[in-house]
């Protein structure tokens, strides 16, 4: 069996989807804070508007945090960590920034990890809508 080597995310990479997502954000109205981590939780790139509200610094970055560790688009978490859910206690467990908020959306080149995306200060649909445009643009 022989593995491909996929290359790693650059800050060329992170400044695309930094810029990409605070354009999608611009062009809905909405002022934002975007991260982007690596595939080993590092943070390569963040940018808050002026007018964003303070927390969504924060916010942003956990997003991207907890879709990296789990490899999932943070809006497909949020049922799993309510009551009942498969996740329920997890918030709780770790001592780690997660987040179940809709905002935060893994980044795959060849079919492998390589970081995440974290936007916060819109809704949290629009939020995902702008970190899901930024991995678009990326490809």
């Amino acid at each position: 069996m022989t593995t491909t080597a996929v290359a790693p995310l650059t800050v060329q990479d992170a400044e695309t989807l930094v810029t990409a997502a605070h354009r999608a954000a611009e062009d809905a109205g909405v002022t934002v804070s975007v991260t982007v981590l690596d595939a080993g939780g590092h943070l390569l790139a963040f940018r808050r508007d002026d007018r964003a509200v303070l927390i969504s610094g924060e916010t942003s970055t956990r997003k991207a945090y907890t879709a990296l560790q789990l490899n999932a688009p943070t809006a497909d978490l949020v049922d799993a960590v309510q009551p009942g859910g498969l996740f329920h206690t997890l918030p709780t467990a770790l001592d780690r920034p997660l987040l179940f908020i809709a905002g935060g959306v893994p980044v795959h080149r060849g079919g492998r990890l390589i970081g995440a995306i974290g936007v916060g200060g819109g809704a949290p649909g629009q939020d995902h809508g702008f970190a899901s445009s930024a991995v678009r643009a990326l490809a």
